[in-house]
């Protein structure tokens, strides 16, 4: 899907979180950060202003400027910390989870509440570097998406 003004951030999709706590990444996200290769991905803890969280993986995680993060909390590198288990880190908070092929993640209702959000909600599917996207799920971004002219996929 394009940009939603010019100039503006990328949105992949929206993704439903559903009544059992699973939620589908867009297939254009899955695609460009390849998203389920590594049968995991690390959510931490999004921005103030958009909430929700980042989605990213090792591969492109740690060989990055931030793969510092990983090297700092080895339970997080070698998958040790439970899943959904969130670590503190630098003001941030990450945790690993298991990704289907299909893209589906399950958030328990423990994340959830950690997280702040709900089954129901659609989450904005947001680029936000090469080594992220973001799932927003409040903000400015959100409330364009709603008065958005053209068509935003759900997932």
């Amino acid at each position: 899907m394009p940009q939603m003004n010019k100039g503006g951030k990328f949105i992949f999709g929206q993704s439903l979180i559903r009544t059992d706590g699973t939620l589908r990444i867009p297939p254009q996200a899955m695609e460009e950060y390849h998203i389920a290769d590594e049968g995991k991905v690390y959510l931490f803890t999004g921005s103030k202003i958009t909430g929700g969280f980042c989605v990213t993986r090792k591969g492109l995680l740690h060989p990055s400027k931030l793969g510092h993060i990983l090297d700092d909390t080895p339970p997080l590198l070698d998958y040790s910390a439970g899943s959904g288990e969130f670590i503190k880190y630098k003001g941030r908070s990450y945790c690993w989870v298991e990704i289907s092929q299909e893209g589906q993640i399950l958030l328990t209702k423990k994340m959830m509440d950690f997280l702040k959000v709900r089954p129901g909600m659609e989450l904005l599917s947001i680029r936000s570097s090469d080594i992220a996207f973001t799932m927003g799920a409040k903000g400015p971004l959100l409330e364009k998406a709603e008065n958005y002219d053209g068509e935003i996929p759900l997932f």
